[in-house]
């Protein structure tokens, strides 16, 4: 008995490893991704994938580490593996500009058809009209920001550019927000049993984009909806954070970014209770703040942060 007690500690443990290993090649990925290397990147996927190949968000992105690395056959699998492990966002995976490379490939339409296929089947008894409505809002959504960030994130943006691709931005915002207002007035937040996973989604991106009326107004619906299922609790999280600090108060899950005044280095917006920033994350399914400022090019570390936030608060105490 006491060897089966010693082999279940040591596989679990090993388990452990594994799972911390897996998670320390993604993010290494992850930062190889946002700094453009993306051979590296494409390395680090692969060392975190034969561990395991399970998330379909990180198989997502790996296929797009990969179509910018040009290597098309690993880009290929690892869509075609998010496919089978849940991905859904087929709005998303036409636009996204990293996959463009992949778009004159004989496999691209054959992607394209399997997740189209998989979709119908899930799909059976969506809103067919409301479905087809929201992904073309979350094209409309999604590109035009696509379009700016490829602008902003250039060596030397062109700030005419920005602000032209920005005015057609809040065109396209305003224009969204009142067909997602008459969905949420007439329907309610839909859940994805009714619109889909990306339908579900939309409703999300539309709000948050919005004025802070808008978001005020419709919050107490998401929360509502995370409670019964038809939202998810990490998109309610980044609502929650946003809207917190549009008021003047600090956010709770450090999802928001803003740029140090100081340092002029972009930084995560000022949260309550940071040191147990992760443990509220995590009830909400987001990743560890680490994991997030890989994603998001940020610097983190949490003891420099608290530093820093109480010098802020401390100037801003001081004030007449």
């Amino acid at each position: 008995m006491k060897k089966l007690i010693a082999f279940f500690f040591i596989t679990m443990n090993i388990g452990l490893m594994q799972a911390q290993t897996y998670k320390e090649w993604v993010r290494k990925a992850d930062s190889f991704y946002v700094a453009k290397n993306y051979k590296t990147s494409v390395s680090y996927y692969d060392k975190a994938f034969k561990i395991e190949q399970k998330n379909n968000r990180d198989l997502y992105n790996a296929g797009c580490s990969a179509s910018m690395a040009k290597e098309n056959k690993k880009a290929f699998k690892w869509l075609n593996l998010s496919i089978d492990n849940g991905y859904e966002n087929i709005a998303h995976i036409k636009i996204d500009n990293d996959l463009k490379p992949l778009h004159s490939e004989k496999n691209w339409n054959k992607t394209i058809e399997k997740l189209q296929k998989k979709l119908d089947i899930i799909g059976a008894n969506y809103d067919k009209v409301l479905e087809k409505q929201l992904a073309e809002i979350y094209t409309d959504d999604q590109q035009i920001r696509g379009e700016f960030m490829n602008v902003y994130r250039a060596s030397n943006p062109d700030k005419k550019k920005m602000d032209s691709i920005g005015k057609i931005m809040e065109r396209k915002d305003s224009i969204n927000l009142i067909k997602v207002m008459k969905i949420l007035d007439e329907r309610g937040w839909l859940g994805k049993n009714v619109v889909g996973t990306q339908g579900n989604q939309t409703l999300f991106l539309v709000i948050q984009h919005s004025d802070l009326e808008y978001q005020q107004k419709y919050l107490p619906m998401m929360r509502e909806a995370v409670k019964n299922g038809n939202a998810s609790p990490g998109n309610l999280a980044y609502l929650e954070d946003r809207v917190a600090l549009r008021e003047g108060k600090k956010q709770i899950y450090g999802s928001q970014s803003s740029k140090n005044k100081k340092t002029n280095k972009i930084c995560i917006a000022p949260m309550i209770d940071p040191d147990n920033v992760d443990k509220r994350r995590a009830e909400a399914g987001l990743g560890t703040m680490a994991e997030y400022a890989v994603k998001m090019n940020i610097e983190w570390n949490l003891e420099e942060y608290k530093k820093e936030l109480a010098e802020t608060e401390k100037l801003e105490n001081s004030k007449p």
